[in-house]
């Protein structure tokens, strides 16, 4: 407690697609190039009512991957085998952003990945970023039947880190996401891009550019 006394910040909560992984609308593109598709189809399969319930299904365990895999697959009309996988097959950890969060913990800064989970079978996205060796606490939509933006899951990862709100930062790519920590009393941080985030974060925790 004495390293974080003097700084604004004790705890900061790190969203894991496109904030600890690459950005996912390159992420898509990326896909859809591999695929064959036109450009915007996953991201209009998505916004159909039958993709954002494929997806909150997901997230809050209520599906398995494998039935994911094959209703979106029938959205956008490419084959479901390991749909979930070729999908994520760009989203590579964002080092900078990595560094920040290893770096914030290292000065007494908790930490957490608050995610809304893919699931992690057959495919796990999660595999090989080392999450419970980097972070003080790791918190799955699905291991808990609560998802953002509703505020329970906030207020969830708080408890965890035993930081209050208003001490704490939430970094994510989901503009809906962040006005939810808003409300809670959480700072919110837009993270759009890796080496911008992380400039930013360290000017916020008062971290030094190592």
């Amino acid at each position: 407690m004495a390293i974080t006394a003097g700084r604004a910040y004790g705890g900061v909560i790190f969203d894991f697609f496109g904030v600890l992984t690459f950005n996912m609308v390159e992420v898509i593109s990326f896909f859809e190039d591999r695929e064959r598709l036109a450009r915007g189809t996953f991201l209009r399969a998505w916004a159909d009512p039958r993709g954002q319930d494929l997806f909150r299904r997901l997230e809050l365990g209520e599906i398995s991957q494998t039935d994911w895999n094959a209703g979106f697959a029938a959205l956008i009309g490419v084959e479901p085998d390991n749909l979930m996988a070729r999908y994520l097959h760009d989203a590579f950890p964002a080092h900078q952003v990595l560094k920040v969060a290893r770096q914030a913990r290292a000065a007494g800064i908790k930490t957490a990945v608050l995610s809304n989970s893919l699931g992690r079978e057959p495919y796990d996205p999660y595999a090989g970023f080392d999450l419970h060796g980097t972070f003080d606490e790791v918190v799955l939509s699905t291991e808990h039947g609560v998802r953002k933006p509703d505020p329970a899951i906030f207020r969830l990862v708080l408890a965890k880190l035993g930081v209050p709100a208003e001490r704490c930062l939430l970094v994510d790519d989901s503009e809906e996401n962040l006005a939810a920590a808003h409300r809670v009393g959480i700072t919110p941080l837009l993270a759009l891009d890796e080496q911008v985030a992380a400039k930013r974060l360290r000017h916020l925790l008062d971290l030094p550019d190592v």
